[in-house]
């Protein structure tokens, strides 16, 4: 299947245990190698921006799984908090 870069813009993208992560801002590509490295994520999910401290996320396109109307991508692990014990 081929798709335009430009199709990617503003695509949610989901884990895989359907947590949301952000919507996609950019597309990395390597050029020597003519593919797509990762994808540049931002309007991140507040939990993820605790972590990450920054305004954004790259996420390696080798972790995608499925792209159509969402993105979906295997569970990042770590990038969750979680949850604090009730004493």
């Amino acid at each position: 299947m081929k798709t335009e870069i430009t199709n990617l813009f503003e695509l949610p993208v989901y884990t895989e245990k359907a947590i949301f992560v952000g919507n996609v801002d950019d597309v990395v590509v390597d050029v020597d190698q003519k593919k797509i490295d990762s994808l540049a994520v931002g309007k991140l999910n507040p939990v993820i921006k605790e972590v990450t401290k920054g305004p954004g996320l790259r996420i390696p396109f080798r972790i995608i799984k499925s792209i159509g109307d969402i993105i979906i991508v295997r569970d990042i692990p770590g990038i969750f908090r979680s949850p604090a014990k009730e004493e």
